[in-house]
C-alpha cells in the first residue's frame, strides 16, 4: 500500500459525507438548491475516487467496463425531457436497487455456509428491500410513462395476498439467519419480493405517484445502507441513512398534503376512474373564452397567481409562462406562483420546471403561503392542474379526496382554466370548479394557448 492511502481514503470519505449532508441541507431551499446539487456531485465524486484507490482492488478491468456501460445508459437518462424526469427518476431507483440485490446475492454466495447471524439479517434485509425496490420502481415508471394503466388495478383480498408475500419473505430471512447453510432458501428472499413489488404498485393509481415515487427512494437508501453493513462501508452506510431518511420524511410530507396515511397510500386504490364522471360532464355546461378575452382580462388585473401543473410540464409550457409572466409584470400586475405540494408527477416538479424558465424564486410560493392570498386575487389562472384545485376536497365528504388540502384558487375573483378537455385529472373525479359562475375554461394545449395570450398582450401594448 502506498504510505498515506488509508489516510487519503478515509479524509475523501469525511469530505463525501459532509457534502452530501450539505447537499441535502441546501436543496431545501429553491434559492440553494443549485448549490446543494453540485456539493452532491462533488461528494459523489470523491466517494468513487476513494474507493477506487482501495487496496482491496486488484483488477479494473470490471471496473472500467461497468463505467463504459453504465455512462452508456446514464447520458441518454440524463438528456431527457423535464417532463419525463419523474419516470428516469423511477428508472434510477430500479437501477440502484438492482445493484443492492446482485451485491447482497453475491455477498451471500461467497460466505456461505459460514454467515455470521448479524451479517445475515442485514443481508437480508438488503436483499428484501433492493429486490421489492427494483420491480416497483419499474412498475412506477411504466405507470408514469403511461406504458402501463395509471388507474388502480384491483381484485378481491389483493392485499391479503401482497402482504402474505412479505410475511413468507421475511420468515424465510428470519429462517436463514439462524441456518444460513440453506442456501437453496435464500431464492425466496429474492424472487418473493420482485413479484411483491410488482403487486405493491399494480393497485396504486396515478394520482399516488408522487408519494410513491419519494417512498420508493426511501427503500432505496435504506437498502444501501443496509449494505454498507455487510460489505463494512461506513460511507455507504451514511449515505443510505440519510437518502432512506430524507425520502421518508418526503413521503410523510406528502401524505399530510393529501391527507392521508402510508396505508391508504398502499392500499387505498386511489386514482381509480369513476364511472359517474362522464355523466355529470354530460349535463352540465361551462363557461369559455378564447385568448383574446384571456389577455384582456389579465391586462385589467392588478393581482394574478398562477397555478402550474402536470398539463403544464407535459406541453412544455413554462417558458411561454415565463413570457406570460414578463409581459404581465411589464404591465404593473403583481403575478405570483402557486405550487401545490402533490402538484406534477415527483416531488417538486412543478418547481424545477418553472426553476428551468428563470422564473424568481421569490415568486413562487408553497400552499400555506399562497392561500390566504386567492380573496385579495383578481385572476387565478390554473395551467393544466385538477385534483389540486378540487373543491370537493373541502366539502364533499364522498369525494375520495375529501380532506386533503388543496389550493383555494375559487376564492379569487375571477378564476381561468387551461384545459385540453373536461377529462378528470389522476384521481379519475370531476371538478366542481369548472362549473362556477367566476369560472372561464381556455381549452387548448397550454404551451399555444399561453402563446397566444401573452401574442395578444404584446400587440396590445404596441397598439
Amino acid at each position: 500500500m502506498i504510505p498515506g492511502q488509508e489516510t487519503l481514503i478515509e479524509i475523501a470519505y469525511l469530505c463525501a459525507t459532509a457534502l452530501f449532508i450539505l447537499s441535502l441541507k441546501w436543496m431545501s431551499s429553491p434559492a440553494t438548491a443549485r448549490r446543494g446539487v453540485r456539493a452532491g456531485e462533488l461528494g459523489m465524486l470523491l466517494a468513487i475516487v476513494g474507493t477506487l484507490i482501495h487496496q482491496e482492488i486488484v483488477d479494473y478491468r470490471w471496473i472500467a467496463t461497468g463505467l463504459v456501460l453504465g455512462s452508456m445508459i446514464g447520458v441518454p437518462l440524463g438528456l431527457v425531457q423535464m417532463t419525463a424526469v419523474p419516470q428516469r427518476t423511477a428508472l434510477s431507483h430500479a437501477f440502484g436497487a438492482l445493484c443492492v440485490t446482485l451485491v447482497g446475492a453475491g455477498e451471500y454466495y461467497l460466505q456461505a455456509p459460514a454467515v455470521p447471524r448479524f451479517t445475515m439479517a442485514v443481508l437480508s434485509l438488503e436483499v428484501i428491500l433492493g429486490a421489492l425496490t427494483f420491480t416497483g420502481s419499474l412498475m412506477a415508471a411504466g405507470k408514469l410513462q403511461e406504458i402501463l394503466p395509471q388507474r388502480p388495478i384491483t381484485y378481491k383480498g389483493q392485499n391479503f395476498v401482497n402482504l402474505s408475500l412479505l410475511a413468507v419473505a421475511l420468515c424465510v430471512a428470519a429462517y436463514l439467519v439462524v441456518h444460513p447453510e440453506q442456501t437453496a432458501l435464500f431464492w425466496v428472499i429474492l424472487i418473493v419480493p420482485l413479484v411483491f413489488g410488482v403487486l405493491m404498485i399494480v393497485p396504486i393509481g396515478g394520482a399516488d405517484m408522487p408519494t410513491v415515487i419519494s417512498l420508493l427512494n426511501s427503500y432505496a437508501g435504506l437498502s444501501a445502507a443496509a449494505m454498507g453493513f455487510v460489505i463494512g462501508s461506513k460511507l455507504l452506510i451514511i449515505a443510505g441513512a440519510l437518502d432512506g431518511a430524507s425520502g421518508f420524511i418526503l413521503s410523510v410530507n406528502m401524505s399530510k398534503a393529501m391527507n392521508r396515511s402510508f396505508s391508504n397510500v398502499l392500499f387505498g386504490a386511489f386514482g381509480q376512474e369513476q364511472a359517474a364522471v362522464a355523466s355529470t360532464q354530460e349535463t352540465r355546461a361551462v363557461r369559455s373564452a378564447i385568448p383574446e378575452e384571456a389577455a384582456a382580462i389579465l391586462a385589467a388585473a392588478n393581482r394574478v397567481i398562477i397555478v402550474p401543473g402536470y398539463g403544464m410540464a407535459v406541453a412544455q409550457a413554462q417558458h411561454k409562462v415565463r413570457e406570460l409572466f414578463d409581459g404581465l409584470t411589464k404591465r404593473g400586475v403583481d403575478v405570483r406562483f402557486g405550487i401545490h405540494p402533490v402538484a406534477g408527477r415527483m416531488p417538486g416538479h412543478m418547481n424545477v420546471l418553472l426553476a428551468e424558465a428563470d422564473i424568481p424564486y421569490d415568486k413562487l410560493f408553497d400552499m400555506d403561503e399562497i392561500n390566504g392570498e386567492f380573496p385579495q386575487t383578481d385572476v387565478a389562472l390554473i395551467i393544466g392542474a385538477n385534483d389540486v384545485t378540487n373543491p370537493a376536497a373541502r366539502n364533499d365528504t364522498t369525494s375520495p379526496i375529501y380532506g386533503m388540502p388543496i389550493l383555494d384558487v375559487d376564492k379569487a375573483r375571477t378564476v381561468m382554466v387551461i384545459k385540453r378537455s373536461m377529462s378528470p385529472g389522476f384521481a379519475g373525479i370531476d371538478n366542481p370548479l369548472y362549473y362556477l359562475d367566476k369560472t372561464l375554461m381556455l381549452f387548448g394545449d397550454a404551451k399555444a394557448f399561453v402563446g397566444d395570450i401573452v401574442r395578444e398582450l404584446s400587440g396590445n401594448t404596441r397598439g
